[in-house]
């Protein structure tokens, strides 16, 4: 099985990590970017076919999205789910976890990836069923995080929840109802913050099995944030409390 991923900190991130998943780069004709020529120079030492193709077709093979003039085929990565949860925690020296229960847009999950990535999360989960799908889009915007950060599908996100419990996790849900705030929280232990989608927040079950519910305190007047940003926040005041 193979897939398409584009953009030049996406395929620098499978370059660097994994090249022997790359089998063939697509490049614009006639393109002049010096950020392009380290990365083909790279490609052709390792004996990876280069073709040049016009942007008509780059354009179709990314359907559209910006694509910086450089398209990779390459073999499937791995797939993570609930049974590979445990051996990635396994060592893992006070955990940090991202839960994202719903985010159905592929910008969303790959900006949130690419946050998980500069926060030092160890690992992302969402729900195989409403849940992006971690595509081109999504690793395009997360420039290189969807290479790194293991994101863990699993069939059943409550399940999910008890299990990181009895591994003496912290499960922290995000809600804008709530009084107590993110900067009023304990955020320096073992914990997974729990994210829910634009608009609906997190399902009801997923709500009833966080440890503390927190929220962003809100000085304008817009009533809620993107997701990717309230990850934004959420995560780094996380790893601000833990460099502290």
């Amino acid at each position: 099985m193979s897939e398409m991923i584009y953009g030049i900190h996406a395929i620098e991130s499978i370059l660097a990590r994994e090249p022997h998943r790359i089998i063939e780069v697509f490049v614009a004709k006639g393109r002049e970017d010096k950020r392009l020529d380290p990365v083909l120079k790279n490609l052709a030492n390792l004996g990876v076919v280069i073709q040049e193709a016009n942007k008509q077709t780059l354009d179709k093979k990314s359907d559209g999205a910006v694509h910086q003039g450089i398209i990779a085929r390459v073999k499937e990565g791995k797939q993570w789910n609930e049974h590979d949860l445990l051996d990635l925690l396994k060592g893992v020296n006070n955990p940090l976890l991202l839960i994202l229960d719903g985010i159905t847009d592929p910008h969303n999950l790959g900006a949130c990836l690419r946050s998980a990535d500069a926060a030092g999360v160890n690992a992302v989960i969402v729900p195989k069923d409403r849940s992006a799908p971690l595509n081109a889009i999504a690793k395009k915007v997360a420039c290189g995080a969807g290479e790194t950060i293991p994101l863990v599908r699993v069939t059943n996100l409550a399940r999910t929840l008890r299990m990181l419990q009895e591994e003496q996790i912290w499960i922290v849900g995000t809600a804008g109802e709530v009084e107590k705030t993110i900067y009023q929280a304990k955020l320096t232990g073992p914990i997974a913050i729990v994210m829910g989608a634009e608009g609906d927040g997190m399902r009801r079950l997923t709500r009833e099995h966080c440890d503390e519910l927190l929220t962003i305190p809100m000085a304008g007047t817009v009533s809620s944030l993107n997701v990717s940003v309230a990850t934004g926040i959420c995560l780094f005041e996380a790893l601000r409390q833990r460099l502290g």
